[in-house]
């Protein structure tokens, strides 16, 4: 079997271990605080897990977060990857202990410092409300990228999770802002508004306002936008 790996979307954490586990399956789903966690289940047969890894699993499908809290503890204080995603885990869903995001961020951060993916994307969603204050500055002070960005973001392209609904669907902002990185000759900004004219995204369904957009985005030698116009004549 390969590698299992660890994913978080808008109702899921599974949580797996990066190093890669001959005869290594998952049990069944639980749900935890209206998160789904699937438990790793570690055959008998591999040989590449340290007991106290085992162990601490294993307090995790027994629901005793607390003796797992203190298994993973000083794997991850060794700089076990695993153990610091996993221990990031507990902390940040209050799993044998106080629910601390600052506990889970200091241990999800030397995880990511060590390559770790989940990790990685978990400290990105975490700063994505931040993230979008500075944008909205920027877009604010007319930074073409910046109002492409946070165009998105109110499209719920970004950062559409359940930690993190941000502005998702609000359509008519999204218009406002992907309009004004358009104006500035942003390509992309002005296939996507295309797109949204198209469809009626955040402004009346307007056939000739979205070829007028693409043609735009087409002589700055955007492919899609040229697709768009060869498809929609």
């Amino acid at each position: 079997m390969g590698k299992p790996t660890m994913r978080f979307s808008a109702n899921r954490l599974i949580i797996g271990c990066s190093r890669y586990k001959k005869g290594c399956t998952y049990t069944t789903i639980k749900p935890i605080s209206n998160i789904i966690i699937p438990l790793p289940l570690i055959n008998k047969e591999s040989q590449n897990f340290d007991d106290a890894f085992i162990n601490a699993v294993d307090a995790l499908e027994r629901d005793d977060y607390e003796t797992a809290y203190k298994l993973f503890l000083p794997l991850a204080e060794q700089g076990n990857v695993d153990g610091q995603r996993n221990l990031g885990m507990l902390h940040y869903l209050g799993l044998g202990v106080p629910k601390d995001s600052k506990e889970a961020e200091k241990w999800w951060k030397l995880a990511a410092e060590q390559g770790e993916d989940f990790s990685q994307y978990q400290l990105g969603l975490m700063h994505f409300k931040e993230a979008e204050k500075w944008m909205k500055l920027s877009a604010e002070q007319g930074n073409a990228d910046a109002q492409f960005t946070l165009g998105l973001m109110h499209l719920g392209e970004l950062g559409e999770t359940e930690d993190y609904p941000g502005e998702t669907e609000d359509h008519k902002e999204a218009e406002k802002w992907i309009k004004l990185s358009a104006e500035q000759k942003n390509a992309d900004a002005q296939c996507l508004l295309g797109d949204m004219y198209l469809e009626g995204m955040g402004v009346t369904e307007d056939y000739a306002e979205a070829i007028k957009w693409w043609k735009l985005a087409a002589e700055q030698g955007h492919e899609r936008a040229k697709y768009n116009l060869d498809n929609y004549k």
